[in-house]
């Protein structure tokens, strides 16, 4: 298995005796994201603020096309805001370099998606291992915590199998064991079981849960998935424009339909009525 390992040895995240997994303080303020498209500025988030206390878990719900999967992304560091401020632990990420912005994803950040990506050529284990060994974790050591994991997940028994030698849930178990092997500070998930059938996926809920109270990440979630949102401590609904609102608020209030005329124009109904308006003088001073 060949690797490229970060520029720094790597470190031991917390010193001997020091308590695990300690989830990271997450602070969003006034973050935007603006995409050019076909010469025209998309605006996809506008202004969304969010706090995370360390350890929080936090369930994101709302309608495809909100901005959800964007807002993501920006947590995770996989893509930058357009404007706004995005911090852990009161130190502001988006400043960063790209190098170092690779690395802090790498030890701080896990991540668990709809699809396991993982690497068909190399075994469960081995694909536990790689983020350890990309941070250049003793291969011993690596072997150890991805062994650990794997058996906090019920893998112990496919350590050695393929991803095509796994089921669907299996293969989400070896993604979240990968996401939690560094004990990352903020686990990330979209839609983590929207592959999976019902009983796997209440299975996989479960351990999800489990496994981030054990270890103390900061957890949030994006799912379309009602059952796992009523999971969560704290469930958040994303509205247009990435607004983040309490999931039991009054959902927004369409604009009323526009009054049509008979020539298919729309009316302003605000409009004063013709018929009550005073007649205007005519340009030769008769009546109009």
């Amino acid at each position: 298995m060949t690797i490229t390992a970060a520029s720094t040895p790597y470190r031991d995240a917390a010193p001997a005796g020091a308590p695990r997994g300690v989830g990271a303080r997450v602070d969003v303020e006034g973050l935007a994201k603006t995409y050019l498209h076909g010469g025209q500025r998309l605006t996809v988030l506008k202004n969304v603020n969010l706090h995370l206390d360390p350890g929080d878990m936090v369930a994101v719900v709302g309608a495809s096309g909100v901005g959800k999967s964007t807002f993501l992304q920006i947590l995770g560091t996989l893509d930058l805001p357009s404007e706004g401020r995005l911090a852990f632990n009161g130190q502001d990420i988006t400043l960063f370099g790209a190098a170092q912005l690779a690395e802090f994803r790498n030890k701080t950040i896990g991540f668990v998606f709809q699809f396991h990506h993982l690497l068909p050529e190399f075994t469960a284990e081995e694909n536990v291992m790689m983020p350890a060994l990309i941070q250049r974790m003793p291969r011993a050591q690596a072997r150890k915590s991805a062994r650990e994991i794997l058996g906090r997940v019920g893998l112990s028994h496919r350590l050695t199998h393929k991803p095509s030698e796994l089921s669907g849930g299996e293969q989400q178990r070896v993604a979240l064991a990968r996401a939690m092997v560094l004990e990352p500070a903020l686990l990330l998930a979209d839609e983590p079981t929207g592959n999976l059938d019902r009983k796997t996926g209440e299975e996989i809920h479960r351990l999800f849960l489990d496994l981030n109270r054990e270890r103390g990440s900061t957890l949030l979630v994006v799912t379309h998935n009602p059952e796992l949102a009523a999971m969560m401590p704290r469930c958040l609904r994303m509205e247009d424009g990435g607004v983040l609102v309490p999931a039991n608020s009054p959902m927004p209030t369409p604009a009323d339909e526009p009054v049509i005329a008979p020539d298919g124009a729309p009316v302003d109904e605000a409009a004063p009525d013709v018929a009550d308006a005073p007649a205007a003088d005519a340009p030769d001073g008769g009546v109009a």
